[in-house]
């Protein structure tokens, strides 16, 4: 038989997921993904607080996003689930109109990530610069321990030393064996001191009840009219613009992290898909969570599609199946979880003075923004849009620098050369207008723009008024080398910029 010929059983063995056939796989993911379920749970119902809801919505909502996005995501081992962003979207929602319009916006910001989505949306990621990405992950990291400052504030003081050991042992329990994460290590060990011991302490069971069943898929309690849309609509387009730039970034960071690629023009149809179906079974709605996304990447090493799979079905089993043994594990084990992924999460190498002193002064300023905007606002969207502003206008201000202007006789006596060079754009252009010298040049101008590009209409107007200010003085002006796409564009807008 021809050695081009494949054998069936090879082929479907290529096409088995790693976890199926590698027992340290299977072993990494399932644990990464009860971690990663034990921390959803206070996530969860503080969410749903937020947005004001039962806990079991919130709940339901990370079952079924995380479920949901494993499959049809394309961002392996990344989480989704119910998030404080979009609690804090929908929120206003609720209070007014209810229980039924809330889940109404979830189910059409699904619609519209799925369109947007389509249109290719996440293109729109090659324009967030680096220094945003880290300013990104720098805020992100701070909300992080942010979160849990409430959790250790006007507690019993044994919460601190159990905070401490949980520490302890996820920094030094490594150095024993990584067979075991050592989040679920401290979080499994903190829970059977505390019980053994009867130490009182603020529980998991003290955020809310949990679940005892799953949840019912069903459409929500609204009249289906022009008006019910209306209502929803801006609620549900500002969720799926948060959600979508949360997700995106979140599934940029971990590609980093992982030194993969991912598709994030299935990850933002697959974030919509996954609140359609969270709106059926009556969740609040959600995208990617980065905390819970770094528990289950950077800290447990997992990174297949089955972690998070695994960690939206144990958070069910543990809440319908474990409950009151979830309820009795302290909030101090989850609080040393998630400052220990704060820690983990922030590029110390950023701030290092040896990086500050190499790296440009604008790329500081960006960093530095995006921080401060997601801090004080506690909303990552705006602080990613902010900083990305910011990042073009230093970048403008940089590039308009580069533009030039020079000038030499004309070889034959009876004219002048302009030399430009750099790129032409609305930054630069008009301040090469007043750089000619209108009065005391000669009759003949020629402009040579073989050694630059024209990006904008604003450069076209204002090469149309070097000419028109030489004209007033009765000269004229020849414009030459122009490369094929600049020539395009000065042809199709010269003399049609202005009404006069």
């Amino acid at each position: 038989m021809s050695s081009s010929v494949i054998n069936p059983a090879a082929r479907l063995r290529g096409l088995k997921p790693d976890w199926l056939s590698d027992p340290k796989v299977w072993r990494t993911e399932f644990l990464a993904g009860l971690v990663v379920a034990l921390a959803l749970i206070p996530e969860a119902i503080s969410f749903s607080i937020i947005a004001g809801v039962d806990p079991a919505i919130g709940l339901f909502a990370s079952f079924t996003m995380a479920v949901t996005i494993s499959i049809v995501g394309g961002r392996r081992a990344m989480i989704s689930a119910a998030t404080g962003a979009v609690a804090l979207v929908i929120a206003p929602l609720n209070r007014e109109h209810g229980l039924g319009y809330l889940i109404a916006a979830v189910m059409l910001a699904g619609v519209v990530q799925v369109v947007l989505g389509a249109l290719g949306v996440a293109k729109l990621m090659r324009f967030v610069p680096r220094s945003v990405m880290v300013g990104f992950v720098n805020s992100l990291a701070i909300l992080i321990f942010m979160a849990q400052v409430p959790e250790m504030h006007d507690v019993p003081w044994t919460v601190y030393p159990l905070i401490i050991g949980g520490l302890a042992l996820m920094v030094f329990f490594p150095k024993v064996t990584r067979v075991i994460p050592a989040p679920l290590v401290s979080i499994v060990s903190l829970t059977v001191i505390t019980v053994a011991a009867g130490i009182a302490v603020p529980t998991v069971g003290d955020k809310g009840a949990l679940p005892s069943s799953l949840p019912v898929p069903g459409l929500p309690d609204v009249p289906f009219t022009m008006d019910t849309l209306t209502t929803i609509a801006p609620y549900a387009l500002a969720m799926a613009l948060v959600g979508l730039m949360e997700s995106l970034m979140t599934a940029k960071l971990v590609d980093d992290i992982t030194d993969t690629h991912s598709s994030k023009t299935r990850e933002s149809i697959g974030q919509g898909i996954a609140n359609i179906v969270t709106g059926l079974f009556g969740g609040m709605g959600g995208c990617a969570m980065i905390g819970q996304t770094m528990i289950n990447v950077k800290v447990s090493g997992a990174r297949t599609r089955l972690s998070t799979f695994l960690a939206g079905s144990l958070l069910m089993v543990l809440c319908i199946v474990f409950g009151p043994v979830v309820s009795d594990i302290p909030m101090a084990a989850l609080v040393a979880v998630m400052v220990m992924v704060s820690f983990a999460t922030f590029d110390w190498h950023s701030i290092a003075p040896r990086t500050l002193e190499r790296m440009p002064t604008g790329e500081i300023a960006v960093m530095v923004i995006t921080v401060i905007c997601v801090v004080t606002t506690h909303n990552l969207a705006i602080g990613v849009v902010v900083g990305s502003v910011a990042a073009m206008a230093v970048f403008a201000k940089r590039v308009a620098r580069l533009a030039d202007l020079t000038a030499v006789p004309d070889p034959d006596g009876t004219g002048v050369v302009y030399s430009v060079t750099g790129e032409l754009f609305f930054a630069s252009s008009e301040d090469l207008v007043g750089r000619f010298n209108y009065a005391t040049d000669p009759d003949k101008v020629v402009i040579d723009l073989s050694a630059t590009h024209i990006w904008d209409a604003s450069s076209v107007a204002a090469l149309d008024a070097v000419e028109t200010r030489y004209a007033k003085h009765g000269k004229t002006v020849e414009i030459i080398g122009l490369n094929a796409p600049s020539a395009a564009l000065h042809g199709k807008l010269t003399g049609e910029l202005t009404g006069h």
